[in-house]
């Protein structure tokens, strides 16, 4: 029986609406539940986010804004602990801002006297040296710390931390359950985002099957088997900006190109951060041009409402091909054959985890490879679930682990 009540405060890239980043955070939230009630007690969180109302009604949670060093820090005092993760938080690539803010929250709960712990965190790139006795000073302090992947744990072992501190875990996307019963919210009219220039070019978008037509939850038929013998394969698509002459993004869209031309499929954008992640899909979309001659489909899903509806997305395709970290999270979760783009250091190890590798990079992408990476992929999907089956299955085991240690410590510290 349920006894004691503790609070935590989580820490991380909250509120900002970008898929990965909010599927991380229901990954914490439905982990920190399931081992709070395993240990006997309830864990109530309180998320920092950009946009708290928002996160407090998706979530059901209670949610202060992340840039109010007040509400903050008063939520802190309230609290029994701190969490800091998961995510790249510890990274200075994207701002040499991001580093100092994260460890300032830890900085703050340390000084009240609160635990604090490191959930599943990719760590680095750090280039900025300066950044290295911070972080050491403060993860020093930290009751407990995992990380998301080995280089993560030697990064943190460079700057001074134990090697028998460090905990490697899964990232916690590989924990997070499909909805139950619950559908998606399919977009009506996908193509409405496109340009008026575009519309012209891509003139095959058409809208995603009626979900009442998709397997249930768990189902291990493929779209294929349970819509007849002659639907089309679905590739699952995710992209972002990242090379300044788009030079991967046109590469993808001559490797799709040439697959549709090769075989009839359904191209299924799926874009993780909004407005960006779409628009660069849309600019694939208008390099591939018009394939509906074959038979071919292009289509766009826009209508996530939580991290789940992407999800449930991802587990319909036949197969995914991802720059998005966690569109690989997804589909391995998922158990959905997949390839990967790599545009940092973080794709490498995730792939190297599922004892695979990128098919390119956003430096160097070969649009033959690619197509001809698909079409094994789609050909060998079997083959592929059963060489990974093993690994992905050990992933969704451990990857409640930290919020495990979490719960226990809370539990035992009366």
């Amino acid at each position: 029986m349920v006894s004691t009540s503790k609070t935590i405060v989580i820490s991380g890239y909250y509120g900002f609406k970008n898929s990965g980043d909010e599927a991380v955070l229901k990954s914490i939230l439905t982990a920190l539940e399931q081992e709070g009630k395993a240990a006997g007690i309830v864990i109530n969180p309180v998320v920092l986010s950009i946009d708290p109302e928002w996160t407090s009604a998706v979530y059901g949670v209670k949610s202060v804004h992340r840039m109010k060093l007040g509400e903050v820090r008063q939520a802190i005092k309230d609290s029994d602990g701190l969490i800091s993760g998961g995510g790249s938080l510890l990274q200075d690539a994207t701002s040499p801002k991001t580093i100092p803010y994260y460890l300032g929250v830890l900085k703050i709960a340390q000084w009240i006297g609160k635990p604090t712990f490191i959930y599943a965190q990719g760590v680095g790139p750090v280039n900025r040296k300066l950044f290295y006795p911070m972080i050491r000073s403060i993860f020093r302090k930290c009751t407990y710390i995992s990380v998301r992947d080995i280089q993560s744990g030697e990064l943190l072992q460079a700057m001074g931390i134990s090697e028998e501190a460090i905990h490697v875990v899964p990232d916690p996307v590989m924990g997070l359950p499909l909805l139950e019963g619950g559908g998606v919210h399919i977009d009506s009219n996908p193509g409405s985002a496109l340009e008026e220039n575009d519309v012209a070019s891509v003139s095959s978008i058409e809208d995603h099957r009626d979900s009442s037509e998709e397997p249930l939850a768990g189902s291990s038929l493929s779209n294929r088997e349970t819509e007849g013998e002659g639907s089309l394969p679905v590739i699952g698509i995710s992209v972002r900006y990242w090379h300044s002459e788009r030079k991967e993004l046109k590469a993808v869209a001559e490797g799709l190109k040439a697959l549709a031309a090769q075989r009839p499929v359904h191209l299924r954008f799926l874009p993780f951060h909004q407005p960006d992640d779409l628009e660069a899909s849309q600019f694939i979309a208008s390099g591939i041009g018009d394939i509906s001659k074959n038979g071919s489909k292009v289509s766009f899903y826009r209508d996530e409402k939580q991290p789940q509806d992407m999800l449930r997305e991802v587990s319909r395709c036949d197969m995914i091909l991802g720059m998005r970290l966690h569109s690989l999270i997804y589909a391995a979760n998922q158990r959905v054959p997949l390839l990967g783009i790599s545009y940092d250091p973080k794709i490498n190890h995730f792939l190297k985890r599922l004892g695979s590798e990128p098919v390119g990079s956003s430096e160097s992408l070969d649009a033959d490879t690619l197509k001809d990476r698909m079409l094994k992929l789609l050909d060998d999907a079997a083959e592929w679930k059963a060489e990974h089956g093993e690994q992905i299955t050990v992933l969704k085991q451990e990857a409640a682990m930290p919020a495990r240690h979490i719960a226990q410590y809370l539990r035992h510290r009366g």
